[in-house]
């Protein structure tokens, strides 16, 4: 489960320390989101399609931060995050275009996707309801005494005024249990701002009322969403249970690719948060010390992973629906290389 290519390897043991291994995965993630939204202009991929373009920063951090015996619960629009966490971009194009040879065997397309035995379930579309997920997989780490695992599981401004968020959240600060909620607050559930969704100000004075702790961070920002998360992270390896993470940002494109965003209001289009998280990273990351060529590698290397896994993907045959036994489960889910 991860990219063929070194530029995208993490270290093997540890926690990685320099943002400018989430910024590569924020590059991929936006070069592979722009090949699926061509292949879905070009009727090549069947169902929805849902991007995370203006998200990577925020995304790439979490995915980037987390290790082998963690949990990662992306939404739809984390695949800087799946990316970092170690799913490759064969394995998403492989869903997108229905290859026999996808994680979910062609079957469920798209953003149901995952690998379970390394630590990432296949997504639920139902808001909020991936973080009672996480709190089993949690729960059950502790039964086996792997006290160093932390889960962490992303969820829009809208997911937070549901049923399934509060519950969750609340057993898992009861538990004392190692998660990590970021909170993506793209302005817009679906097109329904703010103001219509919640009467507080500020979604992290949530984390007072449930008695775990809070952080904040401009989601356009890597820098900032890099070293809030990193702390969130050791925090709850460390035993400080909960932690809630609420990331200001903007989504830079319609809920699906099907929306135009319309509904967008001016203040929001002319506001901080409307500047491409790419675009600041890149800032970041030349004030940091980085080269222009070394940013240029990045690109070149993310181009040529994507090309290779969009031909291979593209090669692969799409599943039989009379040679399959439609069991959920086979034998290579259990035995993955990358578990």
């Amino acid at each position: 489960m991860v990219p063929a290519d070194s530029t995208f390897q993490k270290p093997s043991s540890g926690s990685p320390t320099d943002a400018f291994l989430a910024y590569r995965f924020m590059v991929l993630s936006r070069v592979l989101e722009n090949r699926i939204a061509s292949l879905y202009r070009a009727g090549k991929i069947v169902g929805g399609v849902y991007l995370g373009i203006g998200q990577e920063a925020l995304s790439a951090s979490v995915g980037t931060l987390l290790g082998k015996g963690d949990v990662f619960a992306p939404l739809i629009r984390d695949m800087a995050g799946r990316l970092a966490f170690g799913e490759s971009p064969l394995d998403a194009l492989r869903t997108y275009l229905g290859s026999r040879k996808g994680p979910m065997r062609g079957r469920d397309g798209n953003i149901h996707r995952g690998r379970p035995a390394s630590g990432m379930p296949a997504m639920i579309s139902h808001l909020g309801g991936m973080i009672a997920v996480v709190n089993g997989m949690l729960f059950a780490r502790r039964l086996r005494g792997w006290n160093d695992s932390v889960g962490a599981t992303c969820i829009g401004d809208g997911g937070t005024s549901t049923g399934a968020f509060h519950e969750a959240l609340n057993q898992a600060a009861i538990e004392k249990l190692p998660l990590v909620m970021v909170v993506a607050n793209n302005r817009y559930a679906y097109s329904t701002s703010n103001d219509r969704q919640f009467a507080c100000q500020d979604l992290l004075s949530r984390a007072e009322g449930y008695g775990i702790a809070g952080h904040a961070a401009q989601g356009n920002s890597l820098l900032s969403c890099f070293e809030t998360m990193k702390h969130a992270v050791a925090a709850a390896r460390e035993g400080g249970g909960p932690q809630l993470v609420v990331a200001n940002l903007l989504r830079l494109c319609g809920h699906g690719e099907h929306d135009d965003a319309s509904y967008v209001a001016d203040d929001d289009k002319t506001s901080v948060l409307n500047r491409d998280c790419l675009e600041v990273a890149r800032e970041e990351m030349l004030a940091e010390g980085r080269t222009e060529a070394d940013l240029k590698a990045v690109q070149s290397a993310a181009r040529e992973v994507v090309d290779q896994a969009t031909a291979q993907a593209q090669q692969e045959p799409e599943p039989d629906p009379y040679a399959d036994d439609w069991r959920a489960t086979k034998s290579e889910f259990q035995a993955h290389p990358s578990s």
